[in-house]
């Protein structure tokens, strides 16, 4: 098997970039144009047979990705199962599986055998839980081993894996000689810190990258280079360690482009808002256009219940200053494992982050779906206003909660109402969508 762009160098028909061209409005060839000069990627493994493709990157529409996963306190698989559930019926357009307890090859294969949506990992979780149970650390695990790991999940189809390989000797030096005051709170980037202070040696997926690609080739796994120093509150945004691994990541992006292997760029985490816009504009010049794939940005840190909040407006200024996909955060963020109803919250959190992004970026179809949900609430249409909204169930259970019967308008303003008024008054005609 070949990459997709392996294909389309060849010159190759790729069902995907139909598809992909179908769901955003737009052409086949403007889809092609985007993968062969790396600022579209297809997440996709060849072994995914059962995938309905999703493009991320510039001039598509901004993704929301929901994570999921088992913990040692909570290793229930089925109630993971359920989360993905809920996530697919949010309108989620991928997934990552964060699982590090209980039976981690098995929740994986059923969210494979299940879903529909893009998958992702962080592969050196799974890493890290063998290595504990092998040697009784995390930091005594070997090279062999981490890269086993990654390519066990990429033969059983995972479509995207983040992976921690822009954090070198030289950027951990930035960190330590400024300071900071929550330190490295990425799990996996504090993994690799570990390993390498451990053992005395660099990060392995740096000094091994091309083996790494080998892998991602093979398998065409979307590599999701993870900023294992991002930011963990406001006071350590933007930093000198957190540009520094920007940089090691843009040289990776070129490298990963050279192989044929689709790539995307993780970013922040805590960041104060006025900070938003140029870190997204930072990170497109540094990494040559690369789709920009951000947790949040939280923009306080004194939010903890309503982080799903302080991640949209954060998410919308970086969709619209530049960022592709946004990974959801949702309101237990900081607290503990998310629920169903945490995973529903956070996905539709994000998708309106998104979405208010799309309308100013003229991504087609959104400002068009603002304006028909306009047109029914002139014509008091309610139906019509439940169906356009974005969580229809939601729209419908606060309608009928506090609706009167046979009332036309809504109990908020009742005979008083606005649209009423100006139909009786002044002529104007109150037509239906």
């Amino acid at each position: 098997m070949s990459t997709i762009i392996e294909r389309l160098k060849k010159g190759q028909s790729v069902a995907e970039i139909d598809a992909v061209a179908i769901e955003e409005n737009l052409s086949s060839d403007e889809i092609v144009a985007g993968i062969l000069d790396g600022t579209i990627v297809i997440p996709k493994n060849v072994n995914r047979h059962n995938l309905r493709a999703m493009g991320v990157g510039k001039g598509l529409r901004t993704k929301v990705n929901a994570n999921i996963g088992t913990s040692d306190e909570y290793p229930l698989v089925e109630e993971e199962l359920h989360k993905l559930e809920i996530a697919e019926k949010a309108g989620a357009d991928a997934v990552m599986d964060l699982s590090t307890g209980g039976p981690l090859v098995d929740i994986r294969t059923q969210i494979l055998a299940k879903s529909v949506l893009p998958l992702g990992t962080v592969p050196i979780y799974q890493a890290a839980v063998l290595a504990k149970d092998s040697y009784g650390s995390i930091v005594d695990m070997t090279p062999d081993d981490v890269f086993r790991v990654i390519e066990t999940q990429a033969k059983e189809g995972v479509d995207f894996m983040t992976v921690h390989a822009g954090i070198t000797w030289k950027t951990l030096n930035a960190l330590q000689q400024q300071g900071r005051v929550a330190d490295i709170v990425s799990r996996g980037g504090a993994f690799t810190v570990g390993w390498m202070i451990h053992n005395d040696k660099e990060n392995l997926l740096y000094e091994q990258y091309d083996r790494l690609l080998e892998i991602a080739r093979k398998y065409d796994v979307t590599l999701s280079l993870g900023d294992g120093l991002r930011p963990g509150c406001l006071a350590d945004a933007s930093d000198r360690a957190q540009f520094q691994e920007l940089l090691v990541l843009g040289e990776l992006v070129d490298r990963a482009r050279k192989a044929d292997v689709q790539v995307m760029v993780e970013g922040p985490g805590h960041m104060p808002f006025d900070q938003i816009a140029a870190n997204m504009r930072l990170e497109k010049e540094i990494c040559n256009g690369a789709p920009f794939y951000v947790l949040g940005p939280l923009v306080t840190d004194v939010a903890p219940g309503y982080d799903h909040i302080t991640a949209a407006i954060g998410g919308t200024m970086a969709a619209v200053s530049g960022a592709d996909f946004l990974c959801y955060v949702t309101p237990r963020e900081h607290l503990g494992l998310p629920t169903a109803q945490d995973v529903h919250d956070g996905v539709i959190a994000s998708r309106i982050a998104a979405h208010a992004a799309d309308i100013v970026k003229g991504i087609k179809g959104a400002a068009e779906w603002d304006l028909s949900m306009a047109k029914a609430r002139k014509a008091l249409d309610w139906n019509e206003q439940i169906r356009l909204s974005i969580d229809p169930a939601k729209a419908e259970a606060a309608r009928n909660e506090r609706k009167i019967k046979d009332v036309e308008g809504c109990t908020m303003c009742g005979d008083f109402c606005a649209m009423k008024v100006v139909a009786q008054y002044l002529g104007t005609k109150v037509e239906s969508c």
